[in-house]
């Protein structure tokens, strides 16, 4: 049976342009070169060392590591994602620890794809938290900080150490997301999570004691997003501090 062919991906800005491209002043578009080969305009020539910033056209092909090291910051949405085919003589750093990259000095720009797929397999999901759900929610969190500054400290350190009767710890979960993401080869698309929650929380509120609180919950519904089809509800609401919601119970 033939093996099914791998499919590489490369991610970039709105622009289309290799970020660390730019950065070394040879900017490469991808967008204005679909269907063209693209040799690497200043390649490395000690085989497969950082001799520049840009010594060789880096792609995965595990659409959930797309987004790691591709020199794009501050994370911000949207980037394109393109499918590429790597040509000529090929390597990377080493197969134990990088078996999902491939460092080459010409490629052809096969096609634009979704990419969304750059934050996991739930990345449509992922994008619905970040965009629509965080900045509806970051106000009442901070609410509840505001309220009693006191009480959600300790609230919040109780979920992060303990969870409760019908879920995990915040801590115990958090490893747990990151474990899985690990595994998946999700890690990129869990770090951008992360930073794009951050991000729709400082959109949505002013720099105050609360936005620390409203990060973590922001995180948690985040990643709980990116991995809701693979956990159950004892890891999905501890990621999401689910119990934090109710009001604070009253001592008799």
């Amino acid at each position: 049976m033939a093996r099914k062919p791998v499919t590489w991906y490369i991610a970039t800005p709105a622009d289309g342009t290799i970020e660390v491209s730019r950065h070394a002043g040879t900017p490469v578009n991808l967008a204005t070169n679909v269907g063209q080969v693209v040799d690497h305009p200043k390649p490395c020539t000690n085989l497969w060392f950082d001799e520049s910033p840009f010594s060789y056209f880096r792609m995965v092909k595990r659409v959930g590591e797309a987004l790691e090291d591709t020199g794009i910051w501050p994370v911000t949405w949207p980037v394109r994602l393109w499918i590429v085919e790597p040509l000529g003589e090929t390597g990377n750093w080493g197969q134990r620890y990088y078996p999902y990259r491939l460092l080459s000095h010409r490629i052809r720009v096969l096609e634009e794809t979704d990419a969304h797929r750059a934050l996991g397999a739930a990345g449509r999901d992922v994008l619905d938290v970040v965009q629509q759900q965080i900045p509806e929610q970051a106000a009442r969190w901070a609410a509840d900080w505001d309220a009693d500054p006191k009480g959600m400290r300790q609230r919040q350190w109780n979920w992060a150490q303990r969870g409760g009767r019908a879920c995990g710890s915040g801590q115990w979960a958090e490893s747990v997301a990151a474990a899985t993401s690990h595994a998946r080869r999700e890690s990129a698309a869990q770090t951008w999570t992360e930073h794009l929650a951050r991000r729709a929380v400082d959109q949505a509120l002013a720099d105050t004691d609360a936005s620390m609180y409203a990060y973590s919950r922001a995180t948690g519904h985040a990643v709980a997003a990116q991995h809701q089809a693979r956990f159950d509800a004892y890891v999905l609401d501890a990621l999401r501090g689910t119990g934090l919601d109710s009001p604070a119970a009253v001592a008799a």
